[in-house]
């Protein structure tokens, strides 16, 4: 691989190519090489890992991942940073890939080829939720995720029952995976500063992970149950079977969801399956 600092600093890049971020992509720049090192660190990729970046937008995260020897392929849906990305790989020897697309539509486990991949991106804001729930409930598992959100997001990913940010996002991230917070980044790190602070969530996806029909009905009864997180779940869970629902699954139809626990969830889940 050839020597990185040997490319320009990402603030000149980014003013020879004339980029500026684009709102309505929800790019905000992390451009200190010492925070996307961090990241990297606690991806824990190393020498020979694939790794998945989505959004790289001038690549400062991508450099970060490159310099630990990984191979990345990175997913950039925005073209103005397909020349910019371009010279990055071409002084890495084939170490980074490109592909222009919408990572909501691309095809990881095509892209990873049967290898274990590990993806680790500086998630756009106006997509971060819909690719992790992706990640978690379609039909390619990678072997890590470290991801970094708006905090408000990460905090509702490893929430507990019983609290404010306990909600459908929570449940179905530890029902799928191992999750914490890992890292907080502040506002003031990108450019240009989003109007909140970011963090960095690691998930492990582990042998927990349910079958793909499991998995299909606690997204049913996590958005039965959340869209109406005020209500007992008599009430919000009626269509699904109500009373008699929570009755097989040895939950309390009095209960509301933010109360229910991961595994709660997971027999209301079993038992709104059809009967084999």
């Amino acid at each position: 691989m050839s020597d990185l600092s040997e490319l320009p600093p990402l603030r000149d890049a980014l003013a020879g190519h004339g980029l500026l971020a684009k709102k309505s992509f929800g790019q905000h720049f992390l451009l200190d090489l010492n925070i996307t090192r961090k990241i990297a660190r606690l991806a824990e990729v190393g020498d020979g890992d694939l790794v998945i970046e989505v959004g790289p937008g001038p690549g400062g995260l991508t450099r970060a991942l490159l310099e630990t020897r990984a191979r990345v392929v990175a997913i950039e849906k925005d073209p103005r940073f397909m020349p910019l990305l371009d010279e990055l790989a071409k002084a890495t020897a084939g170490a980074l890939s490109l592909i222009q697309a919408d990572a909501l539509t691309v095809d990881e486990a095509a892209i990873a080829g049967g290898q274990r991949a590990h993806i680790v991106s500086n998630l756009p804001y106006n997509v971060g939720t819909p690719l992790l729930i992706k990640w978690l409930t379609g039909p390619f598992t990678p072997a890590s995720l470290t991801l970094m959100f708006q905090k408000e997001v990460a905090e509702r990913i490893v929430a507990a029952p019983g609290s404010a940010a306990y909600g459908r996002l929570a449940v179905i991230s530890q029902a799928t995976s191992q999750a914490r917070m890992v890292m907080e980044v502040g506002a003031r790190a990108f450019t240009p500063p989003p109007k909140v602070d970011s963090a960095v969530v690691r998930l492990i996806p582990d042998g927990r992970r349910p079958d793909p029909q499991l998995l299909a009905a606690l997204q049913v009864v996590t958005a039965a149950a959340f869209g109406q997180r005020r209500k007992m779940l008599r009430s919000s869970l009626k269509h699904l079977g109500g009373e008699s629902l929570c009755q097989a699954a040895g939950i309390s139809a009095d209960a509301r969801a933010e109360t229910i626990s991961v595994e709660g969830f997971l027999n209301l889940a079993r038992a709104s399956l059809p009967a084999a």
